[in-house]
């Protein structure tokens, strides 16, 4: 098909693999740092441009990612490889750059009930409360990029509307913060949802570099990087294997797979950074190493594209 085909409004996207970090945080087995740093590897060599290696919280709010200290030490870096871990308070942006890491990325819950029962506050408060993170970040040379979780819908409050994400928006600008993650943490999003807000807030915040985050715990993970597309987004996360999934939907599929997204797209005639044919020997591996199938399409199908 045609790259300049009406129907695609871009002809290139950028995928962001978060499967060391939000596939693996959610799988019983634990892998080994060799092994992590293995698939990370491989993951570069598939095209990878950025890269989400772990996260710096504490080991015993999510033991998959006790060791990200001792992956970020010994990870080698390569040249134009974005090496990024989530943070959560000074303590994590500490340890990130005492590894070695220059992009962090902080994340907030759309939901204001959700916030509430964990953190006591507002999503609004809950961002000002990271202006000391950000303060560190910028004196130490660190990125910091955002992210909006649960911005679509709340098992317990079902929609959220777009009005009650631009005042987080603007709290992550008052802070610094101009790269942000619109994310469907618990797959409530459908197209025409997603192609209303990415277009609204890409129109609202010209200023930001937009990216989204789709779990597919209802399979419309794939047609929601579509209707992003349509809406002019180019960044999208998705993860090795399709591994994660949703608390607050056990058993549910977890975030979009890599492969499935780049065999998509690239029937679509978009371009990516990625070798497809490395995707699916890397997703084999995961699926070993993780000692479970995966909810990969393609692993289970195969391709229909040469």
């Amino acid at each position: 098909m045609s790259q300049n085909s009406e129907f695609n409004k871009v002809d290139y996207i950028e995928i962001c693999e978060v499967g060391p970090r939000d596939g693996l945080q959610n799988e019983e087995k634990l892998l080994t740092v060799d092994q992590k740093i293995e698939l990370i590897e491989e993951v570069v060599a598939a095209g990878a441009k950025i890269i989400e290696i772990g996260s710096f919280v504490h080991p015993k709010a999510v033991p998959q990612m006790a060791d990200t200290d001792e992956v970020a030490k010994r990870l080698k870096r390569y040249d134009g490889v974005e090496y990024r871990a989530l943070i959560m308070n000074l303590k994590g942006v500490e340890r990130a750059e005492a590894n070695g890491i220059t992009k962090a990325k902080l994340t907030v819950s759309a939901s204001k009930a959700h916030s509430l029962s964990n953190l006591n506050k507002t999503p609004e408060e809950a961002v000002k409360g990271f202006e000391e993170v950000a303060n560190f970040a910028a004196k130490k040379g660190i990125t910091i990029s955002g992210a909006i979780s649960t911005g679509f819908g709340y098992p317990n409050e079902g929609i959220i509307p777009i009005e009650d994400i631009y005042p987080i928006i603007d709290s992550y600008l008052q802070i610094g913060v101009t790269e942000l993650s619109l994310s469907d943490t618990t797959g409530m999003a459908n197209p025409q949802q997603v192609y209303e807000y990415a277009k609204a807030v890409k129109e609202k915040y010209p200023q930001i570099l937009w990216n989204l985050h789709f779990h597919n715990t209802r399979g419309m993970g794939l047609a929601n990087v579509v209707a992003g597309m349509q809406a002019g987004i180019t960044r999208f996360d998705a993860c090795f294997g399709g591994l994660g999934g949703c608390p607050f939907a056990p058993g549910a599929s977890g975030n979009i797979a890599t492969e499935d997204v780049v065999h998509m797209v690239n029937a679509m005639g978009v371009r990516t950074d990625y070798d497809l044919d490395k995707l699916i020997v890397l997703a084999r591996k995961v699926q070993d190493y993780v000692g479970r199938e995966v909810s990969s399409f393609i692993l289970k199908a195969g391709k229909s594209i040469v």
